[in-house]
């Protein structure tokens, strides 16, 4: 009895330290769910609930799906960013359940004279603030991504390959070979990537089940199931000529592959995800191959194949520092367990260093979010004319003015250069049409198709990625400057918004 109340009694700290830690970052994430504006990616994928369909030609459809009764409703941007806070506390609670999990199955050597002092519960909360501590997580918090998806599916993949990789043969399998299907197929149908933690589980499976594991009926039924449920991306893709397939490869390869796309691509990680998690990362799987302890090697390799993927396509110019995320969720509750019993054992200066280190990267990260940049710099300093934050401001006024004024000139749709700039515009100015006036076949011909000739349009330049006018041959004929709107925050000017009436599309002299 007296055993028992003293697990309560020590128990309870610690929950209390969960929840704290749970609940700083959600009022993080819905503060900055209610001031900024959708990124470029978040409006492009709210289009997609929007604009429901079986699949997409950038990305599989869940991360449309997943938004559509809420759009429906009608919910504004802070309501439905909602999803992502939600996604980010379910992974968080993963990763620690998995920690625990593995810490209970001595999944790292323990250190010897840590071993009275350090519980699951421990781990479990170190498992959290690693995710807490990382600044892209917080990203993937706040705007929904596929990735945001992914993340959550690869700790279950991981947790549900575990159980199949030390389940007795003898015992009935088929619960978990129907949650292997459904999580590989949920997989498939947020990321096209998802082939990589698809690739880990069949090399750990047949590890440690062997060949013969294929002469079973339980991973064919998981292949099938999984088959059935992306079955509407294969579909879609058979009626559109495989285009998504062929930009993924097209998009992955980048260009000329050089060696200083990947240190940078390096450097980005170690700020992104926080120097804790890679020396977490990094005694983690020391300590695992030199145990020889090779199933949890093999739970490694959803950390590693598609973390050295991303790798080599950064070589080429083809990745994005939020691609790797649900490679380092999966390295999480390894490296919660190795951070927590170093520091138990009293190795704390450098852990303690790199904490710091990550507090200030995060609130420096946080700042400059709330002010939208450097607070105080002019509106001529280099800073603030290329200000990458900058996106994240006055998209949904401009969108508003662009319709206004669209409908105040009788015009019918709206145009810019480059799509990052139209699925703002898109969602903000909906259900006006934005046509993407580029060569490049792209999701917005698909939803609005290529711009009548002979039409007028309402031209939108954003100062940030300013583009010359679209009267070159075989464009417009001329544009009006007929409206501007200036984005300001603290009365600091941000960014400003040109819209042009254009007229006659095709006229431009020179044509053919």
């Amino acid at each position: 009895m007296h055993t028992h109340e003293a697990r309560i009694v020590t128990r309870t700290p610690r929950l209390i330290n969960l929840t704290r830690l749970l609940l700083l970052g959600v009022l993080i994430h819905v503060g900055f769910g209610f001031l900024l504006t959708l990124s470029v990616d978040e409006a492009h994928y709210v289009l997609y609930a929007a604009k429901p369909d079986w699949s997409y030609f950038d990305h599989p459809p869940l991360v449309g799906w997943i938004q559509w009764p809420l759009v429906v409703a009608g919910a504004p941007d802070s309501v439905i960013r909602l999803i992502p806070q939600a996604l980010w506390l379910v992974f968080s609670l993963l990763a620690r359940q998995l920690a625990m999990r593995l810490f209970d199955r001595q999944a790292l050597k323990r250190v010897p004279d840590a071993s009275q002092t350090l519980d699951r519960n421990t781990v479990g909360l170190w498992a959290v603030g690693l995710v807490l501590l990382a600044p892209v997580m917080h990203v993937l918090a706040v705007g929904l991504l596929p990735d945001s998806l992914l993340m959550v599916w690869v700790l279950l993949l991981m947790s549900v390959t575990l159980k199949l990789a030390q389940t007795d043969a003898q015992q009935s399998q088929w619960p978990l070979w129907l949650a292997l299907g459904v999580l590989l197929g949920l997989s498939g149908l947020s990321k096209y990537t998802a082939v990589l933690p698809a690739l880990a589980v069949i090399v750990t499976l047949l590890a440690f089940r062997g060949v013969r594991v294929l002469w079973t009926s339980g991973p064919w039924l998981a292949a099938l199931l999984a088959l059935l449920l992306i079955s509407p991306v294969l579909i879609w893709n058979a009626q559109n000529e495989w285009i998504s397939f062929a930009y993924q490869l097209k998009h992955g390869s980048g260009g000329a592959w050089q060696a200083k796309r990947l240190a940078a691509f390096a450097g980005i990680q170690l700020v992104a995800y926080g120097p804790l998690l890679f020396l977490g990362a990094t005694l983690a799987t020391r300590e695992i191959l030199h145990a020889r302890q090779w199933l949890y090697a093999g739970l490694l390799l959803f950390f590693f194949i598609p973390f050295v993927v991303t790798g080599l396509m950064s070589g080429g110019g083809g990745s994005l520092p939020h691609w790797t995320a649900p490679a380092w969720i999966a390295m999480t509750p390894f490296a919660a367990i190795a951070l927590a019993q170093r520091w138990a054992s009293g190795h704390k200066i450098l852990i303690l260093a790199l904490i710091r280190a990550q507090v200030v990267i995060c609130l420096v990260a946080f700042a400059l979010l709330f002010f939208i940049g450097i607070p105080g710099l002019s509106a001529d300093h280099p800073l603030a004319r290329k200000n990458p934050l900058a996106d994240l401001w006055g998209w949904d006024q401009a969108g508003l003015q662009a319709r206004a004024l669209a409908r105040e000139h009788d015009l019918q749709s709206l145009s810019v250069r480059n799509w990052t700039l139209g699925s703002r515009l898109a969602w903000y100015a909906r259900p006006m049409p934005v046509h993407v006036l580029d060569r490049r076949f792209d999701q917005f011909d698909l939803w609005f198709g290529n711009i009548p000739p002979g039409a007028d349009s309402l031209f939108v330049n954003w100062s940030q990625v300013k583009f010359d006018l679209p009267t070159k041959p075989g464009e417009f004929e001329g544009c009006q400057l007929i409206g501007t709107f200036e984005a300001t925050r603290f009365k600091r000017h941000i960014s400003r918004f040109d819209f042009y009436h254009c007229r006659r599309w095709g006229a431009a002299p020179g044509t053919q």
